[in-house]
């Protein structure tokens, strides 16, 4: 045994601790190669103190150093025999030099020998440790180690040999050597440090630019995470997502050699690292290692089968937070460090750049293909679905198509505004959304129109599901402060029977719709609907060519004053005798001009021809008032009062002459009783009355606070009169109450003198039906007048004349 100081023990001994804690490591994959003055702390200890000794001060350095570091059982085993092997080599070929004299070069090479002997043999042992857990090393190993293994034996030779012979000069030579050795250890950490951020800022620029290149979709996500796991080496990289616009929550997995396992702490919001990274009180990156985690943090790590994991905030294009959580070095040797926080907090200024900007090309697709304001899926993606749908077996495939549209969606908008509108949009969307069969897909098209997708139905069955919608959502909604009905009609196709593209089917199910409003609600597709709808589009085109050509024209129904006979007024009701599909009800095109938009020049064209006509009379020096029909669309209309002031002016009609007649519906309106448009234009002088009272949801109470002259009790009741008295009771209760208000009461339908006697016995102020006449053109009222009326002088201070109808 070589004899040995203490003091040179312990120098070994520290010397061999500081080069164990303090080594450079360098990463390559799963392989590290760490490298110290280890070599020349062997050196002079084979030197100094012997090779036994040398072994004893190794082994207790590297017990203390693995001990510090709290590497498992099997590494600390593993490397102490390794240690202790590589020792005993270099000792053995120093035994070839005995007696060992440091001033003979002779020395000096069977120094390096042993040290390039010592490098072999741990190089091998690594070797042969890699093949046991992860097969054979390939040449990549060997060219990576033959490098270090020649060159640093050499500088541990040159350097511990150049310190030994300065000692063996003299004992002051520690005042140079140490400070010198103390100076190479650091300018060596410094240059390990300098040249390992250099490295780590030159990858993250080429991880910002292989982000920037990201495909928007999955795959993205996925070069993201493993962008990440190359740049920080690690074994493991999680990338979670929150739900963004109708996409699932996503995670997604990097992870080194093998498939992507799912591992439960990403995805779940109370685990304690994630809660801890996501919270905006944290300040960044947190790392959780093993060595010091504690109790919660250990099991939070054992979830994972993880030693370390560094964790980060992720900021999505919402502003919710995502987690992006980085598992493991792939080193057994190297651990995360604040460096690697450092890193990744850099990078997740790229990671947040990259990821918004694939949610927003995400909301850029998804806005081209839903709603802006429900959320549903537009016209565009339910054709695709639709076809998507339909070729899975093309000809075969059974699937409906209903189509509903919300009734009172224009006048909600054209009365309460756009605002109020968007919200009874929003309320039937989610009526649609909740009363839908749960594989249906509801889509808004335009306006206020809705479809619903239902695969697998046939046409019953679609018919029978589009009336079970329809119940459903039959309900009153607040809206803007009122409350008002939700009413959906709707319209049926189905494939294979009605067609079996998207363009087919969805044409089909808009011609079914139309026909719906005629047919109680629901209506599913016939061929004969298009002979319909086609008349309905020639009609709309040719409004206005009919109004020029006059082809829509008057004709007048005669109102008597109950109790003397006189003609107080007639009625203007419009006709159009079209060229090619004869009479059209008024209903039919009244409706249609409603809806595209023309009621206020149809409207405008019958004011002008009644106001016309009312000259004629006044010319003759006979005062015959009119009355006309004002539909609900117009009441909106902005111009409205501007307009009948115009044409009385025009016509130079007073407006005790005019009578407009309304719908109780726009009377009991809310929009209508908060505006000022019936005072603006009673305030011209005209009458205002309200037709088809009794049909509605009004009360003449409600009549209290609008400005209504009269009322006109519906035909439905007065038909019935002659036979039934709960029919005459109502129209008695009628007449009384609406005396009680000031208002002068008119009865509709008037066709046999026991009805007639009836009324007038109960009050009933006029009359109107086939009793007195029916409605007729302007020549044979002319002819009508000379046959059935004579003139009354004028009224003490009345300037005209009034006709009445002889007995």
């Amino acid at each position: 045994m070589h004899p040995a100081s203490w003091w040179a023990v312990c120098a070994v001994l520290v010397g061999a601790l500081v080069a164990d804690l303090v080594p450079l490591h360098v990463e390559r994959g799963r392989q590290t190669w760490t490298f110290s003055f280890g070599d020349l702390v062997m050196v002079v200890g084979l030197v100094e103190i012997g090779p036994f000794w040398t072994v004893v001060a190794r082994s207790v350095a590297l017990l203390l150093a693995l001990g510090h570091e709290r590497y498992a059982l099997n590494k600390v085993v593993f490397n102490l025999a390794v240690t202790m092997l590589e020792v005993a080599v270099a000792g053995l070929v120093l035994s070839w030099a005995e007696p060992v004299r440091i001033e003979r070069p002779t020395t000096w090479v069977v120094l390096l020998l042993a040290l390039l002997a010592s490098a072999g043999v741990s190089t091998c042992m690594v070797a042969v440790a890699i093949a046991i857990t992860a097969g054979p090393p390939g040449r990549d190993y060997w060219r990576a180690t033959l490098g270090p293994n020649l060159l640093l034996p050499m500088l541990g030779t040159g350097v511990g040999v150049t310190i030994l012979l300065l000692l063996d000069l003299t004992a002051w030579a520690l005042v140079i050597v140490v400070p010198l050795v103390v100076a190479v250890l650091l300018f060596f950490r410094q240059t390990a440090r300098t040249n390992r951020d250099r490295r780590r800022v030159e990858q993250v620029y080429d991880f910002a630019r292989r982000v920037e290149e990201v495909s928007p979709d999955e795959a993205g996500l996925r070069q993201i995470a493993s962008a990440v796991r190359e740049l920080l080496n690690a074994d493991r990289v999680a990338l979670w997502l929150p739900p963004y616009l109708d996409e699932e929550p996503r995670l997604v997995v990097a992870r080194a050699g093998e498939a992507e396992p799912w591992y439960e702490g990403p995805s779940d919001p109370d685990d304690l690292i994630r809660r801890r990274a996501v919270d905006p009180r944290g300040g960044g990156p947190v790392l959780v290692g093993t060595p010091r985690a504690s109790g919660e943090e250990a099991a939070a790590l054992q979830r994972r089968q993880a030693s370390e994991v560094l964790g980060a905030p992720i900021v999505t294009a919402a502003g919710e937070y995502g987690y992006l959580e980085v598992c493991d070095r792939q080193s057994d040797v190297v651990s995360f460090e604040s460096g690697d926080r450092a890193a990744l907090d850099s990078m997740l200024t790229h990671v947040n750049a990259a990821i918004r900007q694939q949610q927003l090309l995400t909301r850029i697709r998804y806005d081209a293909d839903h709603d802006a304001l429900t959320g549903l899926p537009n016209r565009q993606r339910l054709a695709v679905e639709i076809d998507a749908l339909l070729s899975t077996e093309p000809g075969e495939v059974r699937a409906g198509l209903v189509f509903a549209s919300l009734d009172n969606y224009t006048d909600v908008t054209d009365t309460l505004g756009h605002a109020a509108s968007d919200e009874l949009l929003l309320v039937t969307a989610g009526l649609l959304r909740e009363h839908a069969p749960p594989s249906a897909l509801v889509a808004r098209m335009e306006g206020g129109q809705f479809a619903v997708l239902l695969p697998g139905l046939s046409l019953p069955a679609t018919e029978r599901a589009a009336r079970r919608l329809r119940d459903a959502a039959a309900t009153r909604a607040r809206v803007a402060g009122l409350d008002l009905d939700v009413l959906l009609t709707f319209g049926v196709a189905a494939a294979p029977v009605h067609g079996d593209t998207s363009g087919t089917l969805m044409q089909r199910a808009d011609v079914a719709l139309l026909a719906g409003h005629s047919s109680g609600g629901v209506a599913s597709y016939h061929p004969v609907l298009d002979q319909q709808s086609l008349r309905r589009l020639q009609l709309g085109t040719e409004l206005e060519t009919a109004m020029a050509e006059k082809q829509i024209t008057v004709v007048f129904q005669p109102i008597v004053d109950t109790r003397t006979s006189d003609i107080v007024s007639v009625e203007t009701l419009v006709r159009w005798a079209h060229p090619r599909y004869g009479n059209v009800p008024p209903d039919d095109f009244i409706g249609l001009a409603e809806q595209i938009g023309r009621i206020g020049a149809v409207t405008d064209y019958v004011l002008d021809l009644a106001l016309e006509r009312c000259r004629r009379w006044l010319d003759q020096d006979i005062a015959l008032s009119v009355a006309v029909n004002l539909s609900a669309k117009c009441l909106a209309e902005p111009d409205l009062v501007d307009r009948v002031r115009a044409a009385l002016r025009r016509h130079g009609v007073a407006g005790s002459l005019l009578t407009l007649e309304l719908t109780e519906g726009i009377v009991v309106d809310d929009s209508v009783r908060n505006s000022t448009v019936l005072a603006d234009l009673h305030a011209l002088g005209l009458r205002l009355s309200m037709d088809d009272f009794g049909t509605g949801y009004s009360s003449l109470s409600q009549l209290r606070q609008l400005p209504i002259d009269e009322l006109k009790i519906d035909k439905s009741f007065v038909l019935g009169m002659s036979t039934s008295q709960s029919e005459s009771f109502i129209a008695r209760s009628i007449v009384e109450l609406a005396h009680n208000l000031g208002l002068r009461v008119v009865a509709e339908g008037v066709e046999d003198e026991v009805t007639r006697d009836l009324l007038a016995e109960m009050g009933c102020d006029k009359l109107q039906g086939f009793l007195v006449s029916r409605p007729l053109p302007d020549d044979r009222l002319e002819n009508w007048l000379l046959a059935r009326t004579g003139v009354r002088s004028a009224a003490p201070g009345a300037p005209h004349r009034r006709l009445f109808v002889r007995s």
